[in-house]
């Protein structure tokens, strides 16, 4: 079970915006992601509980963010209740999309999960639904993946295969790169590995 802490910044200005401390696993029906976030004074600032299935598909998402909850999942696309901070009213939500994206590190692994891509197989297109930091507003977006290397590297615990994406936004051409190993993002835009107690696990083939 992969634990440890991820720092958070600005992919723009690179100014720190927290840690979020995280456990994951795989298990026999799929994968769980589950995190606590803290602004840079240490300050509790959100949680993720992500769980897919082992196809890839988000069977139960729950966000919280400056006391603003979103639960969704899978179904007829994507669906989800997005609570305000005064609990009084809750807005529901329907996508013809295939998952669910944010500021978390743990959408880039459901994702590539999802899209289970071969090196040089070319980009295939993926529509999302993003739920933007502070107040998990959702916005639709369409992006392409593209796995361009697979790279072995020799460590303590055995070889670990490091994989090497090429993410596109489709509305405005921004690329960027997604570094993967197993579970666990080595390096995205506004993420950085800062600790790993344990190494990344694999997952197996359903």
């Amino acid at each position: 079970m992969p634990r440890g802490r991820y720092s958070l910044y600005d992919p723009h200005d690179h100014s720190p915006l927290g840690d979020e401390r995280f456990h994951c696993a795989p298990g026999p029906s799929g994968w769980r992601y589950v995190s606590q976030i803290t602004d840079p004074s240490g300050a509790p600032a959100g949680s993720v509980d992500l769980a897919i299935d082992d196809l890839g598909r988000p069977i139960r998402l729950q966000l919280q963010s400056a006391d603003w909850q979103v639960r969704g999942a899978a179904l007829e696309g994507v669906t989800w209740v997005r609570t305000d901070p005064t609990g009084e009213h809750a807005s529901e939500g329907n996508v013809r999309a295939h998952a669910f994206t944010g500021a978390s590190p743990a959408f880039y692994v459901a994702i590539a999960r999802l899209l289970r891509l071969s090196p040089g197989q070319g980009a295939t297109r993926i529509r999302l639904v993003h739920f933007t930091a502070p107040v998990l507003a959702p916005l639709t977006v369409d992006q392409s993946w593209a796995l361009v290397a697979r790279t072995a590297h020799d460590t303590d615990n055995g070889p670990l295969e490091v994989d090497e994406y090429q993410v596109s936004a489709l509305d405005t051409g921004e690329q960027y790169a997604v570094h993967l190993a197993g579970d666990v993002v080595l390096s995205a835009p506004g993420v950085e590995l800062e600790d790993l107690e344990t190494p990344p696990s694999s997952f197996g083939t359903p």
